[in-house]
């Protein structure tokens, strides 16, 4: 009998072993709310492919759990927060969960400052947001303006029925400008442009199809194949910029990440991932913007009023783009409608506490800004596209950080926030009081939402002259 009782009180002992082990949210190391992963090693990574998103999964889970929950990042446990009030308390946190962005280090390199904490990080972004700064910002209004220009004239004779690609001519604008302004008017040749962009665009497809597909050793070839063919570019625009250096006090933003560190695979690594942020930004952005401006032609006509009324015939610059304010509420509810940005993430290496429930040290802590962005209770109607919800008015009575597209945390909001006002701002108004703007009929334009949101395909427009 007590040989029976030990051997039943091993094989309990081992039963609750082996559960332990498949089911780790047996032992949840925090009292967050949240979903137990399906298997140890994949979490609940599958769930996340079966809603087509992450920021889907987290619109799912919020809802479920709400403002606090929590799920499995594989085998990492991982918290994400959807709410002001949350958001404030991670207000400080500078740090960010490599883990959660792995899946582009292949794209920008294990040196690049996506993936760059502690003081290493901070001294990056201190010394490169030095040419983004709002006095920064003033001298590129000119660029802006002479690319915008240029895209005008090309739509000029493209008038009266002619389909066209909005999105196509709205990532190249974001691409030219940004190569001009910082990294050197030399960048901006069509050349380099349209061979950058044949190579990203292969690349990032496959990028979008990881999220939802299992892996693939071709599409593992595409990627580190495409990555080495814009290196090569990337390379060539440094060794430009390092045989003709710039005088002193008209440095760019290329000259400060070659001033960092004479490591060339970091210089590189940085300037991909700070082409890949001011594309993916304006080019998404201003794709968006022109697309809820066609489908709400009062609010595109209220814009073109406003044009008219604050700037007459002249161009806008930095001292006459705080004055359209309507034109920046529409930027504003872009962002917010289209989910532009739909997630942070920040961690801490030290136990901390967050909404009342204990998180340990190195936990991820997703910044659910997307869902944050869709709160019917901050929100109403929060699908409905209405640039009047951002009037000083609604903004007073919003909690703070309720919407902040561009993130918030420890200092690490963004660097081209103002950046991407400033370009978008100049492409809209450029455009706008010269052509209006009207959709081709028939399509049916979704969001995906991958690291940035885009188009679910094309958009094609059809301009009048005003």
């Amino acid at each position: 009998m007590l040989a029976f009782a030990i051997f039943a009180v091993t094989f309990v002992g081992l039963l609750i072993g082996v559960v332990a082990y498949l089911y780790p949210s047996s032992k949840n190391p925090s009292t967050v709310p949240g979903l137990d992963p399906v298997s140890k090693e994949d979490g609940n990574l599958g769930d996340i492919a079966k809603t087509g998103s992450l920021h889907e999964f987290l619109l799912d889970l919020h809802k479920q759990f709400g403002p606090i929950a929590s799920f499995w990042w594989g085998p990492r446990y991982v918290v994400s927060i959807a709410n002001a009030d949350l958001f404030k308390q991670h207000h400080n946190v500078f740090d960010r969960p490599p883990e959660l962005f792995e899946m582009y280090q292949p794209l920008v390199g294990a040196k690049c400052i996506q993936f760059a904490n502690g003081e290493d990080g901070r001294a990056r972004r201190n010394l490169y947001d030095k040419c983004l700064t709002h006095e920064a910002i003033r001298k590129y209004f000119i660029i802006f303006q002479e690319i915008a220009d240029e895209l005008a004239k090309k739509w000029e004779t493209m008038l009266n029925d002619e389909h066209i690609a909005l999105t196509e001519y709205m990532y190249a604008f974001a691409l030219k400008a940004f190569f001009a302004s910082l990294f050197g008017e030399k960048m901006k040749d069509d050349k380099t442009v349209l061979e950058f962009r044949s190579i990203y665009d292969v690349i990032w497809a496959e990028f979008e199809h990881k999220l939802t597909e299992p892996p693939s050793e071709a599409r593992n070839k595409i990627i580190v194949d495409g990555t080495k063919k814009l290196a090569t570019i990337v390379n060539r625009m440094v060794q430009h910029r390092k045989d003709d250096p710039p005088q002193h006090g008209e440095e760019l933003l290329l000259d400060l990440l070659l001033d960092y560190s004479d490591d060339e695979e970091l210089q590189n690594a940085d300037a991909l991932a700070y082409v890949l942020g001011g594309y993916h930004t304006t080019g998404n952005l201003l794709s968006w913007a022109i697309y809820f401006l066609a489908t709400h032609p009062d609010c595109q006509d209220k814009v073109v009023d406003e044009i008219k009324k604050v700037l007459g015939d002249d161009e806008v610059d930095h001292a006459s783009i705080g004055d359209l304010e309507y034109l920046r509420h529409v930027i504003d509810e872009t962002l917010r409608c289209a989910v532009i940005a739909p997630m942070a993430a920040r961690f801490q290496d030290v136990d901390s506490e967050l909404g009342g429930h204990r998180i340990p040290k190195n936990t991820p802590v997703i910044h659910a800004l997307g869902v944050a962005a869709k709160d019917e209770t901050v929100f109403a109607q929060p699908d409905k596209f209405d640039p009047d919800r951002f009037t000083h008015e609604h903004a007073r009575e919003r909690p703070h950080l309720a919407f902040s597209p561009f993130g918030f945390a420890g200092k690490r909001v963004c660097p081209g926030q103002r950046y991407a006002y400033a370009g978008a701002t100049v492409a809209l108004v450029t455009l706008l009081r010269k052509f209006k703007v009207k959709m081709v009929e028939g399509q049916i334009i979704e969001q995906v939402h991958g690291f940035v949101t885009h188009p679910s395909e094309e958009i094609w427009i059809t301009i009048l002259k005003r």
